[in-house]
């Protein structure tokens, strides 16, 4: 495929959340798999919904996933300004493509205050209308010195069908859309006036967007065929679901949506990336680990689910888990340390315990901020033996196994890993206990689990005071 273009349009009306971050993703991917130009252009017109540092942090957050761009605002290229007001400002295009439809016969000049707009509406309403389209009551009439919007003049009885790249041929009637706005009052273009035509100047050959975009397909087709230009290749990716099936919304409790909080919270950017890539499209053999290398190179639009796409909490936290399993010791303390100090936790302590307490926990971590729990939940719990733990100390020759080592640890000093470790086997030799009857009366002793991460690792992390509190607990009850 050459001379691939395609464009992420974001608008600064909000930060980068999931789902525009899987159309930016979609396009990114498409575009180095084919070695074409991905552009991110920004379609900032809906001036009164912008928020601040919206653009800021689509941008950033584009980059902290792991893509790249050939151009847009900070990178410009041939086709620039990449900001539709700048577009607006300081070439005045959209006017100009407007006033050539006028001209046409294509568009005209529409005077109606939003009142009787309103009152139109109203009336049709009050007659049992199902049809609530503008009446072109201004349609032919002379120009007035009066504030205006100007509308596209909807052909009569015309079919407009595409071949969409996931949902196949997809046809809309034109008595089904009304003589839409194209120039509000304030001569700002609406949107799919200004995406028609950005699509045309900027030479894009595909557009990749969600499915909620596809209503708005035939207002473009429309500015398009209007002016005899080439219609860009379409494809509308599944929407993305909850648990229940529903439109991910930001009601959405319990489903993070946005970009910047993964990365507050410890995800992965890698991990993210391959997640996002698997929500409504699959690769051809059934794999979930893919890095974004691999990703590019699997890459094939064909592959995207007109299915909708369910947010799979944990897979998510299945796929993080992976690529913080995959990280060196070094590089996973250096995600979770700052967490663990934010809270509070080992101040006191060396380098050594952080590193022993990442690598007792490492495997078990889904992102970064959980090894807060992890913590808390391991040495901050009430320590209680109950039930099927205390039935199994109960046997022959734990007690002397548990005050022999509790004897070594009182004089261990300082303590440290290799040191319980050798303390371990030399109380089983003392003892006579060794395999499930050595190791695991010291691991509930110490905390009240028959399973957990290393034990010689785990008691360094308690420190001696706390793990001979323990030890003398666990033998009082025996």
């Amino acid at each position: 495929m050459k001379n691939v273009r395609v464009r992420y349009a974001p608008s600064p009306t909000g930060y980068l959340h999931i789902g525009n971050a899987r159309t930016a993703l979609f396009n990114y991917l498409f575009a180095r798999h084919h070695e074409g130009s991905f552009i991110v252009r920004i379609e900032d017109t809906d001036v009164k919904r912008n928020v601040d540092q919206g653009i800021e942090n689509q941008m950033n957050y584009l980059k902290w996933l792991g893509m790249d761009w050939d151009e847009s605002i900070d990178k410009p290229g041939a086709y620039g300004p990449y900001r539709q007001l700048e577009r607006h400002e300081k070439l005045n295009v959209y006017k100009d493509y407007a006033n050539d439809l006028i001209e046409k016969g294509l568009a005209y000049k529409c005077y109606c205050s939003p009142e009787e707009l309103e009152a139109e509406i109203e009336e049709k309403k009050a007659r049992g209308e199902s049809n609530l389209h503008y009446s072109r009551k201004c349609l032919g009439k002379p120009d007035q010195d009066a504030p205006y919007m100007v509308r596209f003049k909807v052909p009569d009885e015309t079919t407009y069908t595409f071949d969409d790249i996931v949902k196949g041929e997809v046809t809309f009637r034109s008595e089904d859309v009304g003589d839409w706005v194209i120039l509000k009052r304030n001569g700002i273009p609406t949107y799919n006036f200004a995406c028609a035509i950005d699509d045309h100047l900027m030479a894009i050959s595909h557009v990749l967007r969600g499915e909620d975009h596809i209503t708005n397909t035939p207002k473009q087709l429309m500015v398009l065929d209007a002016f005899d230009w080439k219609h860009p290749t379409y494809g509308h990716m599944p929407l993305i679901v909850n648990d229940n099936h529903k439109k991910l919304s930001k009601r959405d409790a319990d489903i993070i949506q946005f970009i910047e909080q993964y990365h507050k919270l410890g995800y992965l950017p890698d991990a993210l990336f391959n997640f996002i890539a698997l929500l409504g499209w699959s690769p051809d053999k059934k794999e979930e680990i893919l890095s974004p290398e691999e990703l590019i190179k699997r890459f094939d639009e064909t592959r995207m689910s007109s299915s909708p796409a369910t947010f799979d909490k944990e897979k998510l936290a299945f796929i993080n888990n992976r690529y913080i399993k995959a990280l060196s010791n070094e590089e996973a303390l250096d995600l979770c340390k700052p967490f663990l100090i934010d809270e509070n936790i080992g101040l006191e302590q060396d380098e050594s315990w952080f590193v022993d307490l990442i690598e007792v926990f490492k495997d078990r971590l889904s992102f970064g901020a959980q090894i807060v729990d992890l913590y808390r939940d391991f040495f901050e719990k009430p320590f209680i033996l109950e039930g099927d733990v205390l039935e199994f100390i109960k046997q022959d020759g734990v007690k002397a196994l548990l005050e022999t080592f509790k004897n070594m640890v009182e004089n261990m000093d300082p303590l440290a890993s290799d040191t319980l470790k050798k303390a371990i086997k030399e109380a089983g030799k003392e003892t006579g206990m060794k395999g499930k009857m050595l190791f695991m009366p010291l691991r509930i002793a110490v905390s009240a689990s028959m399973h957990g991460p290393d034990l010689p690792k785990m008691m360094n992390l308690m420190g001696k005071e706390r793990l001979i509190k323990r030890l003398e607990y666990t033998i009082r009850h025996l």
